[in-house]
């Protein structure tokens, strides 16, 4: 969906000069954590080439956007928030220019979300789209953004702003990512497959076969969600938010050797190691305890840092370690700042663990304002019903 599981946002920003159509072959976001363009990967040549140009140049703006995107895609890749003060320290000469040029605006408003400064993204955005709307890719981030925030009405807004800039097919996912989390997850899924199969580009449909998979899981259809996030990694093998959503409606199954094949080997990122750690337990694989112990230094350094973007994992984390009162502590504070479905699980699940009805308030508050639907929530608030 528009909002993201892993909390990370890689984009490559359209640069001024820009055809305001979006070519079929460029990449659209399912979430927060997806690219926004299709860049081809150069690994660390990439930000070789970029490093020696800045070193002739400290001003060389395209050069210090290049440089920042390769920071960005490796705080996706990895989870490591560092990456993303690294990716501002590129564009330092810049950063504080009211406004930058459009590209670093962009990038600015990418790495503000990624780090979950959702007003000051929007503040950012909101100046590119007056500054540029022709640009998709602002309209994009921007029903990013406000979808994380669950203002729903301003996305839709932000969605439609697309219209004749993006092939029809991107103005219907936009929607449909909203429309799934505000009681139209039918009708969003069913229109989305009327129109997937019009020549869809393949990073298109991989976007729309992502959005299928999570709306068909919320509606309880989980046969063809299965066949959907299938499809999505089979397009998309690198594709690392729809592996952790896979992941988690197997664990949800109680597939543990289905969900440990989907994120072995995947180890670096904290999300996918999480949800690993998790299915091992489930499974009562020896390994589990190796992971806890990775996850939890992991997360003590990051608090060392200062770096707040993880609450959500860590509540998830506390809730493998079984302490509920801590889980709730940290669920709760990211519900402040960002409300996805699986904020809310999180703070329902940590909630009944520490048997704190009131302590998910908001979140049932959430779910009956804006009809959210999926079968797990369904079951924590009968659970939180019983305590």
């Amino acid at each position: 969906m528009l909002g993201a599981i892993a909390a990370f946002l890689a984009v490559s920003v359209a640069v001024a000069g820009r055809s305001p159509r979006a070519s079929a072959d460029e990449r659209v976001p399912t979430d927060g954590a997806e690219v926004l363009e299709r860049v081809p990967p150069k690994g660390a040549d990439e930000g070789r080439a970029a490093r020696s140009a800045l070193s002739r140049d400290p001003r060389d703006v395209r050069a210090a956007v290049a440089l920042a995107k390769t920071y960005v895609r490796r705080a996706r890749a990895t989870g490591d928030p560092r990456y993303l003060g690294r990716a501002q320290a590129a564009l330092t000469p810049w950063w504080d220019d009211d406004p930058p040029p459009l590209d670093v605006l962009v990038l600015r408003a990418t790495i503000r979300q990624s780090l979950h400064d959702f007003e000051p993204a929007l503040r950012d955005l909101d100046r590119a789209a007056k500054l540029s709307p022709g640009n998709p890719q602002v309209w994009l981030t921007r029903a990013t953004v406000l979808t994380v925030r669950a203002r729903y009405p301003e996305a839709r807004e932000s969605c439609m702003s697309l219209a004749g800039l993006v092939d029809r097919i991107v103005v219907v996912t936009c929607l449909a990512s909203i429309d799934g989390l505000t009681g139209r997850a039918k009708d969003a899924r069913d229109g989305l497959r009327a129109v997937l199969g019009h020549g869809a580009s393949r990073d298109m449909e991989a976007w729309a076969e992502g959005v299928i998979a999570e709306l068909s899981e919320r509606l309880g259809d989980t046969e063809a969600a299965e066949r959907a996030f299938a499809r999505t990694l089979e397009l998309d093998p690198e594709d690392a938010y729809t592996r952790g959503a896979f992941a988690d409606m197997r664990i949800d199954q109680g597939r543990w050797a289905d969900a440990i094949a989907l994120v072995r080997g995947q180890e670096a990122n904290d999300g996918l190691l999480l949800r690993l750690a998790i299915a091992e337990r489930g499974a009562g694989d020896p390994q589990a305890d190796a992971h806890v112990a990775v996850l939890a230094d992991r997360f003590a350094k990051s608090r060392l840092r200062g770096d707040s973007v993880h609450r959500r994992e860590e509540a998830r984390f506390e809730l493998l370690r079984g302490d509920g009162a801590r889980a709730l502590e940290l669920a709760q504070a990211n519900f402040e700042v960002q409300r996805e479905p699986w904020d809310v699980r999180v703070l329902l699940a940590a909630a009944v663990a520490a048997r704190d009805a009131q302590g998910a308030r908001a979140a049932r508050e959430h779910v009956a304002l804006h009809k959210l639907e999926h079968p797990e929530i369904t079951k924590l608030i009968k659970m939180l019903d019983g305590l």
